[in-house]
């Protein structure tokens, strides 16, 4: 009776010896684990933490000067419009000008019907330098239309063709997409490609960088294209590689580009209307910054007006 108290109490003590022997220390490697995050932690604080003090400086006294805190002895030479709290509520602190208008929405090659056209004149901010480049640059394109005018009379091909000037440059629109591709393709016919035959050569040495912009009216398009997308995208490319391969228009100064039917020039469903709205843009990129291309909107209309006269 007594030999197996003794059996069980000597059974207990040696378990207790084997794992005073044997800890188990997997508990080190989480404890290891968090020193070298709490470590890294603090490294990155402080790296942090160092800061350059000439630098913040500059930036304490940049933001005091900004907000009026501090006077400074630097002029100011930002321009703007000044518009104080009531008159943004109704918008009437906004003055609108038409070649301003024209340069927003040029990518799209439509105009802005909200703007009076008797508003389109020089603003008088413009430097005397300003508007003397602005007026080559003008001659320069407008010498372009007149080359491929003279070209495409030679071909008898104007009547399909329109010109347009704006703050971009000179808008080369092939109007019509059934003198130009079968439906739903994007290659080009007989009568597109002797039109392309005028319009090329003046393209290549005009020295201007040239975007063929592809555009589709509101229908949707069928078979082999899923959408506008891809067939304003494709028949645009279809004017490139033509003016391209055939033309020889350098490569690196021409690009393509699809608007679907998300740019339309007029916005009804007539014959007329889809016709105007289903179209290729060449556009020849002005050379000058936007302040300068601006302005020639304005001007081309004041010559307008001067023939009309």
């Amino acid at each position: 009776m007594s030999a197996n108290p003794r059996g069980r109490g000597r059974g207990r003590a040696k378990k207790s010896h084997d794992e005073a022997e044997h800890p188990d220390e997997r508990w080190m490697a989480s404890y290891m684990d968090m020193i070298t995050v709490l470590m890294c932690m603090f490294l990155v604080l402080f790296a942090m933490s160092t800061v350059d003090q000439q630098k913040y400086i500059q930036l304490k006294n940049s933001l005091a000067t900004g907000f009026g805190e501090v006077k400074s002895q630097k002029i100011d030479t930002a321009s703007g419009t000044v518009v104080t709290k009531d008159e943004v509520e109704d918008g009437s602190g906004y003055s609108v000008d038409k070649s301003q208008a024209d340069h927003s929405t040029a990518s799209s090659g439509t105009k802005d019907t909200n703007v009076d056209p008797a508003s389109t004149v020089v603003p008088t901010t413009a430097t005397k330098a300003d508007v003397a480049a602005a007026k080559k640059e003008l001659d320069d394109l407008q010498a372009i239309e007149q080359a491929i005018k003279a070209n495409l009379a030679k071909a008898g091909q104007t009547s399909n063709v329109q010109f347009t000037v704006d703050a971009r440059g000179l808008t080369v629109r092939l109007v019509g997409s059934e003198t130009y591709f079968t439906t739903n393709s994007a290659d080009l016919s007989d009568q597109a490609k002797r039109i392309m035959d005028a319009i090329a050569p003046v393209l290549k040495t005009g020295g201007h960088d040239v975007s063929v912009e592809g555009h589709a009216d509101q229908r949707n398009s069928t078979a082999p294209y899923a959408t506008n997308w891809e067939l304003s995208a494709a028949r645009a490319t279809g004017v490139l590689r033509d003016l391209v391969e055939r033309g020889g228009m350098p490569a690196q100064h021409i690009q393509s580009v699809g608007f679907g039917s998300s740019r339309p020039l007029a916005k009804g469903g007539t014959d007329a209307d889809l016709t105007l709205n289903r179209r290729v843009d060449i556009v020849v990129l002005s050379n000058q910054d936007q302040d300068v291309s601006a302005l020639m909107p304005a001007l081309a209309k004041a010559q307008d007006g001067a023939r009309a006269g």
